[in-house]
This record gives C-alpha cells, sequence and structure tokens, in this order.
C-alpha cells in the first residue's frame, strides 16, 4: 500500500538482495525454536527491527480485512485451527516475501 511500501524501502534497505529466511529473520518474523534435548517447546518470533514488524502486522491486519489471497489464506489457516494471531504473523511474513520477490525480479506486483 502507499503507507507500507515507503516504510519497508526505508527500514529494510536489504530487500530484493537476500533470500526469503533471511529477509524473514532480518524483520523478526522467522519463529525461533524452544527446544533442549528431546524437550520440544513452542515456537516464537523474536529480534529484528520492531518498526518494521509493527507495519507488516498493521499492513496484515488491513490485508485480511479486504478480498486479496492473503485474507482467503489467513481464513484458511484459522479453519485450520491456527491461533488468530499466529496467522497473522504468517500473513505478514508472507507480505515481506511477497515484497523481497518483487523487488528481485523487478516487477510490479500481479495479485492472483
Amino acid at each position: 500500500g502507499p503507507v507500507t511500501s515507503p516504510t519497508l524501502l526505508a527500514l529494510m534497505p536489504e530487500l530484493g538482495q537476500r533470500s526469503p529466511k533471511t529477509i524473514a529473520a532480518l524483520a523478526g518474523l522467522a519463529p525461533l525454536n524452544r527446544d533442549s534435548g528431546a524437550f520440544r517447546g513452542k515456537r516464537a518470533i523474536a529480534g529484528g527491527r520492531p518498526r518494521l514488524r509493527q507495519a507488516l502486522y498493521m499492513a496484515a491486519v488491513a490485508t485480511i480485512r479486504s478480498r486479496s489471497r492473503f485474507a482467503t489464506l489467513y481464513k484458511t489457516m484459522t479453519a485450520a485451527g491456527k491461533p488468530a494471531k499466529v496467522a497473522l504473523i504468517a500473513i505478514a511474513r508472507k507480505i515481506l516475501v511477497t515484497a523481497n520477490a518483487v523487488l528481485r525480479d523487478k516487477r510490479s506486483f500481479q495479485p492472483r
């Protein structure tokens, strides 16, 4: 959108130059394991750039209220039993990875 795009470009100059996993980790949207030995703990997001993460979270909130493919994905995830916040963070990550691909390929965004 008109607010999210400039925010992404200003707060993450690496966009379009790194892998999707690296971009998600830099933004703090990559889940971190809390495992020890045979114990398998919960996954949580942490670290990264807080202002960028906040902007992506708000973009995800706005996106799921529209009729986009991201809204459909959100509804599918919540219907499958994912908690709403987990699904929302997944959408935020999906937005970031999509923006990374658009800049990497030097194409305009073409929604399906």
